[in-house]
């Protein structure tokens, strides 16, 4: 009869430590991550700041963060000054001239084709989830579906009717490494999970999957989204045969 009380006791302070472990552990390492960011941005920005303009020169401790406020605004005005004329001529001249560097320029062309790509509102980014048999049959791996292009691979390669695509299989738990394939289109079995719920879901090894939504489909074929309730219900039409109880007695 004593161990009962002791029992429920441990047990509710494991939930109360497992709660806050759950609350607390988030905000570390966004915090960590965050203030890591912070301190290596100041490393690289601070050394270059001359002490007249810098404010840990006029006050007993450093000031972080001061060094990323002088990045942003510097990448902001350099930005500015690209946009015109003067900005894009000094560009292009410093372009052509990595361009004549043999091992720099294929560092910097595909590094400067990866950053527009992420950063552009092209719509070249991945455009779908799905999932592809590897590297087995029987063995199912998510992967992003890039936009179909005409490529000399799929000049070479495609079947009629069933062209080839470009697809990325990221490594778990770090979703920028992994593999690029070219699938058949057939062979991809797409999700209706966006590329975020994708990326939550490598990152945490499949522990964190979005919540499934169930699909129902009329009598014309048409799916219907969210949850499906019954039809309200109408006024009934009136009876035209009166039952047996209601009938008039002989």
């Amino acid at each position: 009869m004593s161990d009962a009380p002791k029992t429920s006791g441990m047990t509710r302070l494991r939930n109360y430590f497992l709660t806050g472990f759950i609350v607390c552990a988030p905000l570390a390492i966004t915090a960590y991550i965050a203030w890591s960011f912070i301190g290596w941005v100041d490393s690289w920005v601070k050394p270059y700041i001359p002490a007249r303009y810098s404010p840990d020169t006029y006050l007993p401790f450093p000031v972080p963060g001061f060094g990323l406020i002088v990045a942003l605004i510097l990448i902001t005005l350099i930005g500015f000054l690209t946009a015109n004329i003067v900005g894009r001529a000094i560009v292009g001249f410093g372009e052509r001239l990595l361009g004549r560097m043999p091992l720099v320029r294929g560092i910097y062309g595909s590094l400067k084709q990866i950053f527009e790509t992420v950063l552009s509102n092209k719509g070249d980014m991945f455009r779908q989830v799905g999932l592809v048999e590897y590297p087995r049959k029987g063995v199912w791996s998510l992967v992003f579906v890039a936009s179909e292009k005409e490529t000399e691979i799929n000049q070479k390669l495609d079947q009629e009717g069933d062209p080839l695509i470009a697809v990325f299989m990221p490594c778990t738990p770090n979703p920028t490494t992994g593999f690029l394939m070219y699938v058949l289109k057939s062979d991809i079995v797409l999700l209706d999970m966006t590329i975020e719920d994708g990326a939550k879901l490598i990152v945490s090894a499949g522990l964190v999957a979005p919540e499934v939504k169930t699909k129902m489909v009329t009598l014309n074929g048409e799916p219907i989204n969210g949850m499906v309730a019954n039809p309200p219900l109408g006024p009934h039409p009136a009876r035209k045969s009166r039952t047996a109880s209601s009938r008039p007695n002989k």
